[in-house]
């Protein structure tokens, strides 16, 4: 705008140039007597433009008018823009103020009608905005759904693992145990019979008296139940001993003890007295040692089955709590947003 008023005011400068030289340019004098006239103020119109009349000055101000009319056009719809802009703003305001009044003056009225109280943290201010019980909701439900989904069912195939393993293993481990008690009960049993034996002996050496020989060194674990094998053995080590002449043994002893089956000192007879030692000291032995060993295993495998069981059971109870965890806080949730759209059904109202 500025700018056409400054080639308005520089414009008007050529022309009273041009209009001046016009007036002044090869003026012919007239010869014809100068008459003198007096004009009156009252006479002229003071009103009335010097260039009305001229038709140059109309040219150039009409060719002026059509420059700059379409310029003022532009500039009035630019400016209708910009006015509507700023009208429909200022209106956007007033009817923001408007309705903030009136939702205000609505709460004054409503909220002393309403039977819950409804305090400042229960209005929603944004969605985007989550409370500790939200975000505590949402990790219990993670957590379930972890212990859940991945935790429970991994825990049930270990747990069915573990108790495959333990009834594959618990029959290796009872068969293992009564191998072990048969092995312990047959080598109490063999001291037993050679003590017996040997026993026997020691009091045959008594019976007989002088020119008894001592036939313990003849028992052993392999013989001691035996008596054929005793009478070899003896043979064996003291047969000799009794054919020597001047030995310190009697011939006597070594026919009555190692030679005639008949005699009551005939060692052969003594395998009898070894088997029934063994054969009762395994007998009150193995039940006894197979019971100490079994008993051993079944509370060994029985305490991993308890605590297989009870690692089951604590995933379990773990998970339950979570869930109800994640049940209560999702109630007090349901409850809070029950409320906050009591509040704003009441607002839209």
């Amino acid at each position: 705008m500025k700018i056409h008023y400054i080639n308005i005011l520089l414009f008007e400068l050529p022309l009273n140039i041009l209009i001046y030289n016009q007036r002044n340019h090869k003026s012919t004098t007239h010869h014809t007597p100068k008459i003198p006239t007096a004009r009156l103020l009252c006479e002229c119109d003071i009103y009335t433009s010097i260039y009305d009349n001229d038709p140059q000055m109309k040219e150039v101000m009409e060719n002026f008018i059509k420059q700059t009319q379409p310029r003022f056009e532009e500039y009035d719809e630019r400016m209708k823009t910009t006015r509507q802009k700023c009208k429909d703003k200022c209106d956007k305001e007033i009817q923001k103020i408007i309705l903030k009044d009136k939702l205000e003056k609505q709460m004054e009225e409503q909220l002393t009608t309403l039977e819950t109280k409804i305090g400042t943290d229960d209005i929603p201010t944004c969605i985007c905005e989550k409370s500790l019980a939200d975000k505590v909701e949402k990790g219990c439900l993670r957590c379930a759904q972890n212990l859940g989904g991945i935790v429970a069912p991994s825990s049930g195939v270990l747990g069915g693992i573990g108790e495959g393993a333990i009834s594959v293993l618990q029959p290796l481990a009872l068969v293992a145990a009564k191998e072990e008690a048969l092995a312990e009960a047959t080598s109490l049993a063999t001291k037993a019979g050679v003590k017996a034996v040997v026993a026997e002996l020691k009091a045959l050496i008594t019976k007989w008296g002088k020119g008894a020989l001592d036939l313990s060194p003849i028992v052993n674990e392999s013989n001691f139940n035996c008596g054929s094998a005793l009478v070899e053995t003896a043979q064996n080590l003291f047969g000799q001993a009794c054919k020597v002449p001047g030995s310190t043994s009697d011939s006597s002893f070594c026919n009555s003890t190692i030679y005639i089956e008949k005699s009551e000192y005939y060692v052969g007879k003594f395998g009898k007295i070894g088997s029934d030692a063994y054969d009762a000291t395994y007998t009150s032995k193995i039940a006894e040692f197979e019971a100490t060993k079994v008993g051993a295993v079944n509370t060994t495998y029985a305490g991993y089955q308890t605590i297989i069981i009870a690692s089951i059971v604590a995933i379990v109870v773990i998970v339950l709590i979570m869930v109800i965890i994640y049940k209560i806080l999702r109630y007090r949730r349901k409850k809070k947003m029950k409320k906050k759209l009591q509040y704003i059904k009441l607002l839209e109202e």
